[in-house]
């Protein structure tokens, strides 16, 4: 009996007030974060039981007023959620295409030859805060220029397989957007480089550009001369890294240059035989497609690897770098021009192909190289230091033999005291001598 009429009371009790811990729970709970309870328990109460007390009367018993308060901080969590991964999403966004206008590892390229030629012109300390600005300026430029570069040729590049999703062309950037990240890139990249290296790093920085954005690129659908203008502005750089660690272009700067320029040749011949399917839909006048048999274009190939042969011997030469690197660099030629003599034999896509990878090699290879075996200000001066003695001591030592000469001379053309004058004949006067 006493068990019913409590079971009863329960059941009454459950159907007026429903369960605060299941009501809290379920309104702490949004989006499935759970968040911490503002309010007390009896707070959650269903409103048919909260409306018989007023408002005054709950601030009378001294408790907050809870209406609203946990839906909009809830709604406003949510707001700066989606904002934060909105943010995330367009920086993402963004990212990508900047890293695909600029042609990042092409300008990253492009920073390691000045980085090697700014090294090259150091002395023997190399100022590694310098360096880094140099790199950052090139950077920069390199980015700006090969964004214009994207900006002029949007249209060629739609047409083609290899570049018709890039930025521009698949709509996921415009052109004044473009247009002025590369302004911004472009004319913060040249005035650090004068205002942490020197003007003429920037000179030729600002050079650069124009020559590789307004010159170089038009120039692609007008004349197949455009590949040895391209070939300028990729010797440029190293040229640019010289300047700005010593002030000053002198002959050993044209080592480095030099060998850009001329690799450069074989590199671009390889890739436009590769693509020449691609560069005829692009519109561009490429100097493949003026070749169907392909053996001019492995000529040019193979002349300019051969050229590439001396500028080990002149690094050697010219102080720049040792004897080694005289012979490595030499080897490392003769790879480079057996696979564009190969190319030239056989004229076929595989053979092309070999000939571009060896190309992709041979710079980073010869870069080291000439990095490694460098000769600094403190080695050259030590060589002349010991030239110097050599030559002091060789001097020393003929000067000896001439003394040892005219002191035997002497002897003999004066004989010892005779022993006359010496016991045992005392008496006898000293003999006399004509000098003759």
């Amino acid at each position: 009996m006493w068990r019913n009429s409590i079971s009863s009371k329960l059941l009454i009790s459950h159907k007026s007030y429903p369960s605060s811990s299941s009501s809290s729970i379920s309104s702490a709970s949004v989006n499935g974060v759970v968040r911490p309870l503002l309010l007390p328990s009896y707070s959650h109460s269903h409103p048919r039981c909260s409306s018989s007390s007023s408002p005054s009367e709950s601030l009378k018993l001294g408790f907050p007023r809870s209406d609203g308060i946990r839906t909009v901080s809830a709604t406003a969590v949510d707001v700066s959620s989606f904002a934060g991964s909105k943010a995330m999403d367009l920086a993402r966004h963004y990212g990508r295409c900047y890293w695909e206008l600029s042609k990042a590892r092409l300008s990253m390229l492009v920073v390691a030859t000045s980085g090697t030629g700014f090294v090259l012109g150091s002395s023997s300390a190399v100022d590694f805060s310098g360096l880094c600005w140099t790199c950052a300026g090139t950077m920069m430029v390199a980015a700006s220029a090969n964004s214009l570069n994207q900006v002029f040729e949007k249209d060629n590049d739609a047409k083609m397989k290899r570049t018709r999703l890039r930025p521009l062309p698949s709509g996921r950037l415009t052109i004044p957007h473009a247009v002025t990240w590369a302004s911004t890139v472009g004319l913060a990249g040249t005035v650090l480089l004068a205002s942490k290296a020197n003007v003429l790093a920037a000179g030729l920085a600002a050079s650069n550009l124009v020559l590789y954005a307004f010159v170089y690129t038009p120039l692609k659908q007008i004349h197949p001369v455009n590949t040895w203008v391209g070939a300028i502005v990729g010797a440029i750089p190293p040229l640019l890294g010289w300047a700005a660690a010593s002030g000053q272009v002198s002959l050993n700067a044209m080592i480095l240059p030099a060998a850009l320029y001329f690799w450069q040749i074989p590199h671009f011949m390889a890739l436009a035989y590769l693509c020449r399917d691609d560069y005829a839909a692009g519109g561009f006048r490429m100097f493949s497609l003026a070749d169907a048999s392909g053996q001019r274009t492995a000529s040019v190939a193979l002349r300019n690897c051969l050229y590439l042969i001396p500028l080990g011997f002149l690094a050697y030469d010219w102080g720049l770098a040792s004897s080694w690197f005289c012979a490595e660099s030499t080897l490392l030629t003769l790879a480079i021009s057996a696979t564009a003599f190969s190319f030239y034999r056989d004229r076929t896509t595989q053979k092309a192909r070999r000939m571009f990878h060896a190309s992709l090699l041979y710079l980073p290879v010869f870069m080291s190289g000439i990095l490694f075996h460098r000769l600094s200000d403190n080695s050259e001066n030590q060589n002349i230091a010991e030239d110097n003695v050599d030559t002091a001591l060789d001097f020393s030592s003929s000067q000896e033999r001439l003394n040892v000469n005219h002191k035997s001379k002497r002897t003999q053309v004066r004989p010892p005291v005779a022993y006359a004058s010496v016991a045992p004949f005392p008496f006898l006067p000293a003999p006399s001598y004509v000098a003759s």
